[in-house]
């Protein structure tokens, strides 16, 4: 019988005020004291550094408050040169905080030259497959008048003919003659 005259007493409530208004304070104050230390609504937004070096993604980054970390270098693109930045993490516009760290790709120096398999007087399946395999990226495809049809005759990059064993980058476009299997 004490418990529930207590519970309907002034004093209960006074105390469950009490409680309510401490754990306001407290949960206001814990939800400003989070948004000062997490920077809330403060943001930069990350700058496109694809093709840029890393000398120049320095520069810029530093301005930015942000820090920068190499993780890759093994993928050769060749439209981009040498010790530039091919990809990055976060992207280009996103919103990180001051002193992020931004992982970077970046476009090997000496990157591996391969040799031309040899494929003439092969299917074009077979070579596309043989060339792809070798890291090579197939260009255009000519036919001209010969009886092998969809064999390859010649094989060129940048217009200049290719043979067996020749060095070529990693990725390089090759551009294939087939025989049209006309005489």
């Amino acid at each position: 019988m004490n418990f529930i005259k207590f519970l309907l007493s002034k004093t209960f409530y006074k105390q469950i005020l009490y409680l309510l208004i401490l754990s306001s304070i407290l949960i206001l104050g814990v939800f400003t004291y989070l948004q000062y230390i997490t920077l809330h609504g403060k943001n930069i937004v990350v700058p496109n550094l694809v093709g840029k070096t890393i000398t120049e993604v320095e520069e810029e980054l530093n301005k930015l408050s942000l820090r920068y970390e190499v993780i890759d270098s093994a993928r050769y693109n060749s439209s981009y040169k040498p010790l530039s930045v091919i990809d990055h993490e976060p992207i280009f516009n996103a919103n990180v905080k001051k002193n992020r760290k931004i992982y970077l790709t970046i476009n090997p120096s000496n990157y591996n030259r391969v040799k031309i398999p040899n494929i003439i007087r092969t299917t074009v399946r077979q070579a596309e497959q043989m060339l792809i395999s070798s890291g090579f990226v197939i260009g255009k495809i000519n036919y001209v008048d010969d009886i092998g049809k969809n064999e390859v005759i010649e094989i060129s990059f940048k217009e200049e003919k290719l043979k067996e064993g020749d060095l070529l980058l990693r990725n390089s476009v090759i551009n294939l003659t087939l025989g049209n299997g006309k005489l």
